[in-house]
């Protein structure tokens, strides 16, 4: 062999060797990413929950992620029936209220943890119109129609798809609502799609589109207690809410259609306040929701990104703040948790036991025409996201 041959066969043979250690360095940074991408991934599992008492068969669907948080939901009313979050100590615990069985949650109960729609919240006498046409829906909150009826879609079971993308799982729930369903007018395709994160996050996506004009105020109604225990009440939770203005409201719970400033009143939590410290004040809007039951103005709902409310539960040390592009959030008290409704493990949920921070339009915005509308029209894509974030804070 010359000397130019030899010189090629050896630079040949040194490539290859080259070749060789990248290709190895390669599938072990291969391996790597994979271990990583597995670490870092947020599952989502299904599991059969039981059969509802039409016949329609229910299931669960677990997210978890690997920061300790973990979400139950049913495709019975899309409900949250689950939520586990970690404390200051590392330690995870359910922070919504729920029930143990199917059968109970097909029993009358204050919407836990369940989607609403067609519309959250009230409407005054059940009647609303459009066009020069009234609706009337059923009364089911005397006077008034409550949160799209007594068989609103807190009471359907819903078609669930799953999502996985790298470190988020989602659970797209959809549910068509047919043309004067509960009296709402337009066949509406409803998805709800829930994604939780890898930092804690739950996104609640909503979206719907119809063929005939309708109104449309989608919400989620999980009762919160950061304190993991459910035999204690929310008062010692401190509450903030990006809110200068209240919606307040007749002895029905209506609104009256001003807009009232909340300086200098008990619905002022532009501060951190603990939620006990004025709910017992005299004062005729506290009396007329026996507590607070009322929807809160939101600054700049618009923007998407803002927190509108934040809770603080200094024991647990738990915190979960809210972001919306909904102009209002409900904020009740758990004010008719009267001690009927059992636990899962035991006991019943007393007064005040759990919270609910619902985003949405105000109450009865078909029939006040200073409110942000809730028509939708055919062609038109109603979308609005709302985001809970847990962290804790020592």
């Amino acid at each position: 062999m010359n000397v130019l041959k030899r010189c090629v066969f050896g630079i040949s043979l040194l490539s290859l060797a080259a070749v060789s250690v990248q290709c190895k360095n390669d599938k072990k940074m291969d391996t790597e990413k994979v271990a990583t991408d597995e670490k870092a991934l947020v599952t989502i599992a299904k599991s059969e929950y039981g059969t509802t008492a039409k016949g329609e068969k229910v299931d669960s669907y677990k997210l978890k992620n690997q920061n300790g948080m973990e979400v139950d939901i049913i495709t019975f009313g899309g409900r949250i029936t689950d939520l586990k979050v970690p404390n200051k100590e590392g330690v995870s615990e359910n922070v919504v209220i729920g029930f143990s069985s199917l059968a109970q949650y097909e029993k009358p109960n204050p919407f836990f943890g369940a989607l609403i729609g067609r519309f959250g919240n009230r409407i005054a006498k059940g009647k609303f119109s459009l066009d020069g046409k009234e609706y009337q829906l059923a009364i089911n909150n005397a006077p008034n129609a409550l949160h799209g009826g007594p068989e609103g879609y807190f009471n359907v079971v819903w078609k669930a798809d799953e999502v996985k993308s790298g470190e988020t799982a989602s659970l797209k729930l959809s549910y068509l609502s047919k043309d004067m369903e509960e009296g709402y007018p337009g066949n509406l395709k409803v998805t709800v799609t829930y994604t939780l994160t890898n930092d804690n996050q739950l996104e609640v996506l909503y979206e719907a589109t119809t063929d005939k004009k309708t109104v449309v105020n989608l919400t989620q109604h999980s009762y919160f207690n950061l304190s993991g225990d459910f035999t204690k009440t929310i008062l010692d939770h401190e509450l903030t809410l990006n809110a200068d203005k209240l919606v307040p409201v007749d002895a029905t719970l209506i609104p009256t259609g001003k807009l009232d400033d909340v300086s200098g009143t008990p619905f002022d939590f532009r501060k951190p306040k603990l939620i006990g410290k004025d709910i017992a004040v005299k004062n005729e809007q506290l009396e007329r929701g026996k507590g607070y039951d009322h929807c809160w103005v939101l600054n700049n709902p618009e923007k998407g990104k803002t927190i509108i409310a934040k809770v603080y539960h200094a024991a647990s040390g738990r915190v979960m703040e809210i972001t919306t592009d909904e102009p209002g959030v409900q904020f009740y008290s758990g004010n008719f948790l009267d001690g009927t409704l059992p636990m899962p493990k035991g006991g019943t949920f007393a007064h005040r036991t759990g919270l609910c921070l619902e985003t949405e339009h105000y109450p009865d915005s078909p029939n006040q025409k200073n409110f942000p509308t809730t028509v939708l029209n055919p062609g038109e894509n109603y979308k609005t996201k709302t985001t809970f974030k847990f962290s804790v804070q020592k």
